[in-house]
């Protein structure tokens, strides 16, 4: 609302105004979600929250305690390093991973524990030579410069 009521004018006629004003400004154009059905959380249960979570959904964001925010990145590290072009690649990505594991083991978090222990960067190396020579993967010349062929 831009203005006090001015005495006198009925609330409804004055309200219909400012719509009406509104309206002509251009204001209710362009609106979120114009358009769009309605949700389908309606007859869900109220939620004093619900605002805060959808927030969050919105902006991508999860409330993980950081051992299992750590879980999650440690799997999603082994899946890209057995996907990753070079063996370079898969080099880094597990011991920057690794990094941040053994820094959560020293100084465990509050939460639940982490249940991940390094990953042995070999061994990972091994299995994505495997799994390339088992999809037809090119040769690609590891760190020392030999084929993994």
């Amino acid at each position: 609302m831009t203005e006090r009521k001015p005495p006198g004018v009925p609330f409804e006629s004055w309200v219909d105004k400012q719509i009406h004003d509104a309206q002509v400004r251009g204001d209710f154009d362009r609106l979120p979600g114009a358009g769009e059905p309605l949700p389908n959380d309606l007859e869900a249960p109220y939620d004093e929250l619900w605002w805060v979570k959808r927030k969050m959904a919105r902006e991508g964001l999860s409330v993980l305690p950081p051992a299992l925010a750590l879980r999650k990145e440690a799997e999603d590290a082994l899946t890209a390093a057995y996907a990753a072009p070079t063996e370079r690649t898969v080099r880094k990505i597990i011991t920057d991973v690794n990094a941040k594991i053994r820094d959560m083991l020293l100084k465990p978090p509050p939460g639940p524990p982490l249940g991940r222990k390094p990953y042995d960067v070999e061994e990972v190396v091994r299995e994505w030579r495997e799994r390339r020579r088992a999809t037809g993967g090119t040769n690609v010349p590891d760190a020392s410069g030999a084929s993994d062929a």
